[in-house]
């Protein structure tokens, strides 16, 4: 059950009340990431996210902030995407106004003190740093980076040393102010939800002007229908284990496509009764991990394939998923496997809003990115209409070996000493 309210500005809000929980989660998403950045202010949306717990006119330090959430027990944190910002408190029911007073403030009272810009400058720089030095998170980005070569979506969310060091604080005040807007936003109210919401919100969020400007426009993606061989990104590190991804084009958040790609994506490698983890792993030993998953934006997307590998045996891993890959093109699936990967995405998905957190995040997302905002139920309905004939469509279209991208972490010299080492044909 959910209703959708809008406020006086015209921002959306959604309220989920369910039964059976004492919590609250308040959700508020704008719709910015970093590919709705200019090059000059890669990192921007990352930055303001951090910036937004450094201090209000109200509550002037971090430590005032943290201390007010954590004396009644509350989580809170934020997130940053290529598309999606977010920033959420879940408490305690009797502690939703607190909730809704406090993200208000910081989204729209931060008070950007120059000390501040600077000193979370080094943070994130150590952040990147961090991140560039963990194999299975470094060739995430790596595969982003050359599937979307070229292109805003194939940046790195965090930025880069230069466009971090570089950017000013009126810079980011700027970016913030173009995108923050009542009509570029949407609250998400979920759990034990209080008669005083609609008025708190009203009093709060409802007060913030739409103003005449426009949010920040993405390009288009189209890089995929130009590749005709596969490209390869590649971190040279002494590794014990080579981190390989798979990566091809797949489809955007509002083709009807996706929802047989991301059942064919649960078949291939999404559990651990899937293809890959049976014939990768428990077939062959070559790998703890292996997994496939779809991960669509807008008007694109991509299916990527994850395993950590034995550099020893990296030619016969490789060769045992593309058999896999080339199997779900040649074959297709059985009626058996495409009913048990659909009560997957049921059970997961069922199981997954027993969160407030997560109900919040169906409906808000869904507001912000998507053509119509659907419930789990209609959304399950849709994966049950899905047949075995569009799941061979969609892995004859995705899986097309012309437009596969692969990275790799690993101690291999150049891409060639990389390419040598596996098995594609």
């Amino acid at each position: 059950m959910h209703e959708r309210k809008i406020l006086e500005n015209g921002m959306p809000v959604y309220l989920i009340p369910f039964e059976g929980t004492e919590a609250a989660t308040v959700l508020v998403l704008t719709h910015v990431g970093s590919r709705f950045e200019p090059e000059k202010i890669q990192g921007a949306s990352h930055y303001i996210e951090h910036l937004m717990f450094k201090g209000t006119e109200r509550r002037p330090t971090t430590l005032e902030i943290s201390r007010e959430l954590d004396a009644v027990g509350a989580e809170f944190n934020a997130y940053t995407g290529k598309n999606i910002t977010g920033y959420y408190v879940k408490a305690d029911g009797a502690h939703l106004g607190l909730a809704i007073d406090l993200l208000h403030d910081m989204i729209f009272h931060s008070k950007y003190a120059e000390e501040e810009v600077d000193r979370e400058r080094g943070v994130i720089l150590e952040e990147l740093k961090m991140y560039e030095d963990n194999p299975m998170a470094h060739v995430e980005e790596l595969i982003e980076n050359v599937l979307y070569e070229g292109s805003t979506l194939g940046r790195d969310i965090i930025g880069t040393r230069e466009t971090l060091k570089n950017m000013t604080r009126e810079d980011l005040v700027q970016f913030r102010d173009e995108n923050y807007l009542p009509n570029n936003m949407s609250i998400a109210v979920s759990g034990k939800i209080d008669g005083q919401t609609m008025k708190w919100l009203e009093e709060t969020f409802g007060q913030i002007p739409n103003g005449q400007k426009e949010p920040a426009a993405y390009e288009a993606y189209a890089g995929h229908s130009t590749q005709e061989v596969p490209k390869v990104a590649l971190q040279t590190k002494e590794t014990e284990q080579v981190q390989l991804a798979i990566g091809f084009p797949a489809y955007g958040l509002n083709d009807p496509k996706i929802r047989a790609a991301s059942v064919m994506a649960k078949i291939l490698g999404g559990t651990m009764s899937s293809r890959l983890f049976i014939s990768v792993r428990e077939r062959h030993g070559l790998a703890y991990f292996v997994r496939c998953h779809v991960d669509p934006v807008e008007d694109t997307g991509s299916l990527i394939i994850r395993a950590g590998l034995d550099k020893s045996r990296l030619k016969l891993a490789t060769k045992t998923i593309m058999q896999e890959l080339r199997k779900m093109v040649k074959e297709g699936v059985s009626e058996d496997e495409l009913h048990k990967a659909k009560e997957n995405i049921r059970g997961k998905l069922l199981l997954k809003m027993e969160d407030s957190s997560s109900r919040a995040g169906w409906f808000g997302t869904q507001e912000l990115l998507n053509d119509s905002v659907k419930t789990t139920q209609a959304y399950i309905e849709e994966i049950q209409t899905v047949t075995r004939e569009q799941v061979q469509e969609v892995a004859k279209e995705m899986l097309d070996e012309k437009k596969m991208c692969l990275s790799v972490v690993g101690p291999f010299e150049n891409k060639e000493t990389f390419l040598d080492a596996i098995d594609l044909t």
